[in-house]
């Protein structure tokens, strides 16, 4: 699935790159079309599935549909907020993806699976934050170092809590002094 998502941002890279300029309504729903049609092909490919694989399927599906519109219309029209809104589009369909991974996984396993899922949603929608930030128009360079400034504090402590839970979750199984060690561990290498 990740090809079909690489390919469907080249092309809508290549559409773009080729007219030499914005995107006119007419490319713009051509593109839409196209993204509408290969999610339907994808969601097809998905029915020859089975119990987990095939909700996995559907969801790869669905997120790279969402995705990609996302970005065509950060492409169409161009702005900080749109631009964020793909990286964010993109955050929540790859983390809806890595939770149905999980349900394959029992107990603990699923359990820890399914907060180092959420990590990794907290770490790329933090990052995107991060790169609005980046983006965003200042009226002076000092004033957009302390903007960056805060939005990397804000984002670091946001990973660092959901890794923490992550390592935390790890730590379940085990019992008596091993399980303290291993929480302490954590709340020293997360800093909570």
């Amino acid at each position: 699935m990740n090809f079909t998502r690489n390919l469907m941002a080249l092309a809508l890279t290549g559409l773009v790159a080729s007219t030499g300029m914005a995107m006119d309504k007419a490319e713009h729903a051509a593109a839409n079309d196209r993204i509408s049609a290969d999610y339907k092909m994808a969601k097809e490919k998905c029915d020859a599935l089975k119990d987990n694989a095939k909700d996995v399927c559907e969801k790869q599906a669905k997120g790279n549909e969402i995705v990609a519109k996302a970005e065509l219309q950060a492409q169409y029209k161009p702005s900080d907020k749109a631009a964020y809104k793909a990286r964010k589009e993109r955050a929540d369909a790859d983390y809806e993806v890595a939770k149905e991974k999980c349900d394959d996984m029992k107990g603990n396993e699923k359990d820890v699976c399914k907060k180092d899922a959420k990590a990794a949603h907290v770490k790329a929608v933090e990052n995107a934050k991060v790169a609005r930030a980046q983006a965003q128009p200042a009226d002076n360079a000092s004033e957009k170092r302390a903007a960056i400034a805060e939005a990397r504090k804000d984002a670091d402590h946001e990973k660092r809590e959901a890794e923490y839970k992550a390592a935390k979750e790890r730590c379940e199984p085990l019992q008596g002094e091993e399980q303290n060690k291993c929480e302490a561990d954590a709340k020293k290498k997360y800093g909570m």
